[in-house]
């Protein structure tokens, strides 16, 4: 299917604040950036590169995620992890989706979120 512009750019912005939630709710176990941009594609949130690696690094800047280096390997990584205050978020962003989803199949004809 092709998008228009407009269609893409609305699209985009409605999926924007859910790349944190997805995020903070996959490193709930610790992951490396390029497993975690896997991970969240497999499970439908694809996400861009270029969005989650500064997105990663904001979250660990306001404290919501934590990161280790793991030099065991040959190559480095940057394991990131939710931090209490990013699991204290995340169950917040969670729950208010949750609303926010029911409240939008009611609006849009769909069924009522506590049927499902």
């Amino acid at each position: 299917m092709s998008l228009d512009d407009t269609t893409a750019g609305h699209l985009q912005e409605l999926r924007r604040g859910t790349v944190v939630l997805g995020c903070l709710a996959m490193l709930r176990r610790p992951d490396y950036g390029y497993s975690l941009l896997e991970s969240l594609g497999r499970n439908g949130l694809a996400v861009d590169a270029n969005t989650l690696y500064p997105l990663l690094r904001r979250l660990e800047k306001q404290g919501l995620l934590t990161s280790e280096w793991n030099t065991d390997e040959a190559r480095p990584r940057k394991f990131y992890r939710t931090s209490p205050a990013g699991d204290a978020l995340a169950k917040v962003l969670a729950a208010d989706w949750r609303e926010l989803d029911a409240a939008l199949a009611r609006l849009t004809g769909g069924t009522d979120g506590d049927e499902r």
